[in-house]
């Protein structure tokens, strides 16, 4: 395994995988890497070739009373999970590297940045789609891995992809949790005893709706009542919502296409972002 920091050093190394014609798959991550990011790395190992995993903590998409400067970093920790994961490439640039002296292009995202997150984080999908976008520019792979904890973000990337017509597929991985349900996310080492066993609600509640719905209800306020009454632990809830999955907006009543129900809740100073897929065929 290669740990890379510059743009010039990865297209080197790249363009000899090209030229052997290899298939790249990419993984990009903000780090501090669980089974969730391995996850991503096994499926593009299964399809692919060469796999990239992307490790930065983008500033672009952290507004200013977030958590960018205590965000969990550990790269010696991260290269030895992506070299036992058989990870071909770490890329680990630092900030200058991808945002220059006098940087000031930015990938602007429409309505599917405007629910969900993208009201209560301004600017926060602004920097992820840039972000994204500059690093799909610098590996271009076959195909790029996300997670679906980030429902939001694979919608943007997805729809980003095609709009721009950027000859990559997208691959969406179910989401990984813990034994007791917890989605995994670097963040969950913010959380004590007390308040991991609080955030527990938040999968309970979803699983929950899923159970209502496999048993044929249909009913939007229905199901978010369900889920509602398992969150009553949580200190605050920013959202909870069924959003039609193609769309991102509210999901029409009663259910008649696939869904998602999105939720963001505060457990002591942390944020947690889960969902879950409601699928009903699209004809």
């Amino acid at each position: 395994m290669q740990t890379i920091t510059t743009v010039a050093e990865l297209r080197r190394v790249l363009a000899e995988a090209r030229k052997a014609e290899k298939r790249i798959g990419f993984v990009p991550t903000m780090g501090y890497l669980h089974d969730g990011h391995l996850a991503l790395v096994e499926a593009s190992r299964a399809k692919c070739d060469v796999t990239v995993v992307s490790i930065f903590v983008n500033p672009t998409q952290f507004g200013p009373n977030e958590d960018l400067s205590t965000y969990p970093r550990d790269l010696l920790r991260d290269e030895q999970l992506s070299r036992d994961a058989g990870v071909a490439v770490v890329f680990a640039p630092d900030a200058d590297e991808i945002y220059p002296a006098q940087f000031e292009s930015f990938i602007e995202p429409g309505e599917l940045a405007k629910p969900l997150c993208g009201a209560f984080r301004p600017g926060h999908f602004r920097g992820v789609a840039t972000v994204v976008c500059k690093l799909f520019n610098m590996v271009q792979p076959d195909v790029a891995y996300f997670g679906q904890k980030d429902f939001q973000q694979c919608a943007i990337v997805c729809r980003m992809a095609a709009d721009l017509n950027l000859p990559i597929e997208i691959v969406t991985v179910p989401i990984v949790r813990e034994p007791d349900g917890l989605a995994m996310s670097s963040r969950n080492r913010y959380l004590c005893a007390d308040q991991r066993r609080r955030a527990l609600s938040i999968s309970r509640g979803l699983f929950d709706v899923a159970d209502k719905f496999q048993s044929g209800e249909r009913d939007v306020e229905k199901l978010t009542a369900i889920a509602k009454k398992h969150l009553t632990t949580l200190d605050r809830l920013q959202y909870l919502e069924i959003v039609d999955a193609d769309t991102l907006k509210p999901a029409e009543n009663p259910l008649r296409r696939t869904a998602a129900l999105c939720t963001a809740a505060y457990v002591g100073s942390t944020r947690l972002i889960d969902n879950v897929i409601l699928p009903l065929p699209t004809s």
